[in-house]
């Protein structure tokens, strides 16, 4: 077990790049990773990384091995769900990441609930407004909202989500509101963007007479939190572009009102990634279908008393 160990941890440093990224991520400290790289290298009689006081790059020898500990790794994980497959009760740990409004909304919540009707499976869940890569961070599942790139993994649809652009009473008085997106930028209205390393939408899509058109909006204030911007719009700060279950209570008591519906947003995806082959492992499995079924009914309840928007 100890050189699997040794295995896990060389794997990890290499998809990360640091010792003590690897050491974070596999629970332990950083001269416990040193370590177990150490009695790798012993054994294989060859150096996997070179080593400086800034930088640490696989060799040769490291990019060789790398290829062939992943297929170690990926066979075990697959007889390791052959075999859970045949017990009463799955058991194990689900890494899982989400975005912040998804993770606090539709994730979390259910968390003790999977917990209490799956007590041997352990949940991590990490959630960020980031752009996440699953297979360097490790994750059995991760939960998106927005656009998909094409990539191997695996991808089960949740709901298609329409968004709205909406501001405060507050600042529509001070401020009037754009009737579509070209007034949205003419005006010089103050729109609150998601920022974070890695984000792609920089522009607005927003439906138009001509199809979809990407306006460059601008405003004073940003954050790579989508909650943040919500409080910001909700203190008449400025327009967010938001997805509608995020919004629809506010704007059901009026403390936001939809704007720009002359050219509202494009609709964005919600849905749960993974590799295939985790999918094969029945408490991975488990995991996604049950979160999946409470996201389709939370989306419900948000909107279900919403007025027309």
């Amino acid at each position: 077990m100890a050189y699997i160990n040794n295995v896990k941890m060389f794997v990890r440093v290499y998809e990360l790049g640091s010792m003590s990224a690897a050491a974070r991520d596999q629970r332990t400290s950083a001269a416990v990773a040193s370590a177990r790289i150490g009695e790798l290298e012993k054994h294989l009689g060859v150096r996997l990384f070179n080593r400086t006081t800034r930088t640490l790059r696989p060799t040769e020898a490291g990019q060789l091995f790398y290829k062939g500990a992943q297929r170690i790794l990926e066979t075990i994980a697959e007889a390791e769900a052959e075999v859970a497959q045949d017990q009463s009760a799955p058991r194990g740990t689900v890494f899982v990441a989400a975005p912040l409004g998804v993770g606090r909304r539709f994730i979390a919540p259910h968390v003790p609930s999977f917990k209490d009707a799956y007590p041997d499976v352990d949940v991590r869940l990490r959630m960020s407004d980031r752009v996440i890569d699953i297979m360097a961070e490790g994750l059995d599942v991760a939960f998106h909202l927005g656009p998909l790139a094409d990539s191997d993994l695996k991808i089960q649809s949740i709901a298609e989500c329409q968004r709205v652009l909406c501001a405060a009473p507050d600042y529509i008085a001070r401020r009037g509101a754009p009737a579509d997106g070209r007034e949205l930028v003419t005006g010089g209205h103050d729109c609150l963007n998601l920022r974070f390393p890695g984000a792609t939408e920089f522009r607005w899509p927003l439906q138009t007479p001509d199809g979809v058109h990407r306006f460059e909006v601008h405003g004073p204030l940003e954050s790579d939190d989508g909650d943040v911007l919500t409080a910001w719009a909700l203190a008449g700060r400025g327009i967010i572009m938001k997805p509608l279950f995020e919004v629809a209570h506010y704007i059901a008591r009026g403390d936001l009102v939809v704007v720009a519906k002359g050219s509202p947003p494009v609709s964005t995806q919600l849905a749960c990634l993974y590799p295939s082959r985790r999918f094969k492992d029945p408490k991975v499995r488990l995991f996604v279908d049950f979160m999946i079924a409470r996201c389709k009914q939370e989306l419900a309840a948000c909107l279900a008393h919403l007025p027309d928007a």
